[in-house]
């Protein structure tokens, strides 16, 4: 990215701060592994990055900011990882399972089909060995290989395709590539699907942020377009459909700051952003 560029992003960043200090409410959406917590080989101890979780918690307590997680885990391992009281609403399983603040959680419906289908995949990676890179979750299965070297998981990757694709054929699942896996799911629902069903449920004047690294929150950003602001968060530059790129942990820790400063300039500024 050229100077020209980054100075215009941060006039589109301050000028996005300027709306959210002088709306009545705002909407911060956020994916959680690598957007509001590092990559870790040990997904249950994969913990938000020093001072994000007590930012966002902030920024909850103001009573101007909606804030919702979608993430590609199971929505109850996200209210773990983030210990933040009162709880933040969070979409789980790329979108398939909703979890709200009061702890509704909704799901579609998983017919015998696609549950039989679903432990046909789970039986074949256990076949294979692969029990410790395995996850289990709402309306899913998903195989990790991050870490692993990129030959290897390349040539996983195909053997897992070959064998899973008849099993979604057979059951009406769809296979979804994402950062470091793939899994093999109900096809109903994904992250974009999540963003378009926040938009709806909200007046079309209120600010909007989606933050998301994978793959997957590409078809947030789309569902987003132009009713918000979307940012990819990734140390290094991707080719992507956000508007604007920070890197983790700090631009994006600086972003929830900036959050944080225009929710409370809304009453002590007459509604004007100033940097801190």
């Amino acid at each position: 990215m050229t100077s020209e560029s980054l100075i215009a992003d941060r006039m589109e960043l301050r000028d996005f701060m300027n709306t959210v200090a002088q709306a009545p409410s705002s909407a911060l959406l956020l994916d959680y592994d690598g957007t509001l917590a590092p990559f870790s080989s040990d997904r249950q101890n994969a913990l938000p990055y020093p001072g994000e979780a007590p930012i966002l918690h902030e920024n909850m307590l103001s009573g101007r900011t909606r804030v919702v997680v979608v993430s590609g885990r199971n929505a109850y391992e996200v209210l773990f990882l983030l210990r933040i009281d009162p709880l933040p609403e969070v979409w789980g399983s790329h979108g398939l399972q909703r979890l709200l603040p009061d702890g509704s959680c909704h799901m579609p419906h998983v017919d015998t089909a696609v549950s039989e289908g679903l432990a046909e995949a789970g039986r074949w990676l256990a076949e294979q060995g692969l029990q410790r890179s395995t996850e289990f979750k709402p309306g899913a299965v998903a195989l990790h290989w991050r870490g692993t070297r990129n030959s290897r998981a390349l040539d996983l990757r195909d053997d897992v395709v070959r064998a899973w694709t008849l099993i979604a054929h057979r059951a009406n699942l769809s296979l979804l590539d994402f950062d470091g896996g793939i899994e093999i799911r109900m096809p109903d629902l994904d992250k974009g699907d999540a963003v378009r069903t926040i938009l709806q449920e909200m007046r079309p004047d209120i600010p909007v942020a989606y933050l998301g690294d994978d793959t997957t929150d590409e078809r947030a950003f789309r569902a987003l377009g132009d009713h918000g602001l979307s940012i990819l968060v990734r140390p290094e530059w991707r080719r992507t459909c956000a508007q604007l790129w920070l890197k983790p942990p700090g631009e994006v820790l600086d972003f929830l700051v900036q959050w944080r400063t225009a929710c409370s300039a809304s009453k002590a500024d007459n509604g004007r952003y100033r940097d801190e």
